[in-house]
């Protein structure tokens, strides 16, 4: 499967964006997907997942209740919602896929089988 990552640009202190994670050669919904994002000197950073199908959705503590994974099987997209953003949010985002993926892979480190070209968000103050 081949993705890309879109929608990323500038946004305010509070604002919204939602990202895209557009797939092709096969249908998003048969993965686990992550999102993953890296600042500026600093680590990639594991963001959220959601489980094949769109079951199950999992954040990181430093995104959860602002951020929301969707996953839309007509457009074989996944959706990153991002609410009430923050400057410390500015990074380059990457969606990524795999096939089976435990809860407790969860993490920045995790292996992937699928990366995507990454979108980047610059959220002002």
């Amino acid at each position: 499967v081949q993705l890309q990552a879109s929608g990323g640009g500038l946004a305010q202190t509070g604002g919204s964006l939602r990202l895209s994670c557009a797939a092709s050669g096969r249908p998003i919904s048969t993965y686990y997907v992550g999102w993953f994002r890296q600042a500026p000197g600093k680590e990639r950073e594991f963001v959220g997942a959601i489980t094949y199908n769109g079951g199950s959705t999992f954040y990181s503590d430093s995104v959860k209740g602002r951020f929301t994974i969707a996953l839309d099987d007509a457009k074989n997209t996944v959706y990153l919602q991002m609410n009430s953003l923050k400057p410390q949010d500015t990074a380059v985002y990457t969606c990524a896929a795999r096939f089976a993926w435990s809860i407790s892979d969860y993490n920045a480190n995790a292996r992937m089988d699928f990366w995507g070209k990454g979108t980047l968000v610059t959220v002002s103050s």
